[in-house]
């Protein structure tokens, strides 16, 4: 592409914007992984992560991504055969799937429309035919970056405690952690998975799980390969701040001032803001007579939102008019959802002004790229966004 004067915007749900405090910190000179420094760093991000998970458990970070996260919280607590639900809710959890079924698990699916998110009723019916327990687990993704719907994961522990059903609940928060209101204590998660790249404001590079003390029994009969991934040999490095192999020093470095960041604007403050930018970009989607793909207001997305093309045109060229003109990227349709809904992440480093330019980009790229719409969606997220900075 040619040069283009200005910014790029970044408006995918996906790596997101990486602020200059953290791109600064990152740039701080590598130091020894094995030396004191690199000690009282891991200590500091460790500790950190603990607020964000909202958890007194343990957390492992790694050099990895989300897909990382999900093969960690695998391989240390299931074994070969071992039957799983899973809500078949977008293409994250698809691939989430994938990844257990790569290892030998029996996974089945529920749900399935993608417009919705995990159904703890549905849930409990089907926990209520396994007389045996033999089901070990349950996964959900607590937000699907693919289809911009969030599922209630509180709703979920209280259906498998309505049970007594001994499973464990894994839960995917790639896109939510550091986004949207999330208790891996309080809603009674076993592991939780996360990445670096969106709510936590840096590059892609770290993964995260958070282990409850039910899962890190499990992970003592877990009998799965695993090497890199294995809780044991972390966690028995982390008491010393150290790691069984070379750290993401760098990367920690950033994490140790994206953990600063969020603490400075305060944990509460930063869900109310994503749900502040994702309202008014849903108000300028209904402005523009355009459909968001979630159905239940509900179980909006605070950080991502998706939004269906009208028949007879294609994400994939609007996206495209849109990147040529206004040097904007948005979020490709995933999975069968490709050439269907375009989305549009409000998630991580981002204000007011940063969403209303994206919303200008939008509504011009429609224009230019010939998509059916009313006008005034910019100026009604204006008149949102206006009158809560005003309330």
């Amino acid at each position: 592409m040619p040069y283009h004067s200005g910014r790029h915007t970044l408006q995918i749900p996906g790596p997101t914007n990486v602020p200059d405090r953290i791109l600064h910190a990152i740039a701080n000179p590598t130091i020894d992984h094995r030396g004191p420094d690199a000690a009282a760093l891991t200590r500091t991000c460790l500790a950190g992560m603990k607020k964000i998970f909202q958890t007194e458990a343990e957390v492992m970070i790694f050099p990895g991504s989300g897909t990382g996260a999900w093969e960690s919280a695998v391989v240390n607590t299931l074994n070969a055969g071992d039957k799983v639900i899973a809500f078949d809710g977008g293409q994250f959890a698809t691939l989430w799937v994938k990844t257990a079924r790569n290892f030998g698990i029996d996974v089945e699916f529920l749900g399935g429309d993608w417009h919705h998110g995990a159904n703890a009723e549905e849930l409990a019916a089907r926990l209520q035919k396994d007389k045996q327990h033999e089901i070990r687990a349950v996964f959900a993704v607590h937000n699907e970056t693919s289809t911009g719907v969030t599922s209630n994961i509180a709703a979920l522990r209280r259906a498998m405690d309505a049970e007594n059903h001994p499973a464990l609940l894994m839960v995917d928060t790639v896109s939510s952690l550091a986004s949207i209101d999330y208790r891996h204590d309080e809603w009674g998660v076993d592991v939780t998975i996360a990445g670096s790249q969106k709510g936590l404001m840096l590059p892609p590079g770290l993964a995260f799980n958070a282990v409850s003390a039910k899962a890190a029994e499990a992970s003592k009969h877990s009998t799965l390969p695993k090497n890199y991934w294995r809780w044991d040999d972390v966690r028995v490095q982390n008491q010393n701040g150290f790691y069984p192999y070379t750290p993401a020093t760098n990367l920690l470095y950033g994490l140790r001032e994206a953990v600063k960041m969020i603490e400075e604007e305060g944990l509460p403050n930063v869900f109310a803001r994503h749900k502040r930018l994702s309202e008014a970009t849903r108000r300028a989607v209904r402005a523009w007579g355009l459909e968001i793909f979630a159905r239940n207001p509900a179980e909006y997305s605070p950080s991502a939102t998706a939004i269906q093309m009208p028949d007879g045109h294609s994400e994939v060229d609007f996206r495209a008019v849109v990147l040529k003109n206004f040097n904007m990227s948005l979020g490709a349709g995933l999975g069968k959802l490709a050439g269907k809904v375009f989305r549009i992440g409000h998630l991580g480093s981002m204000n007011e002004l940063m969403l209303a330019g994206a919303l200008c980009g939008v509504e011009m790229g429609f224009e230019l790229a010939g998509v059916p719409h009313r006008k005034g969606g910019v100026a009604e997220a204006m008149a949102y966004l206006t009158a809560s900075a005003a309330a």
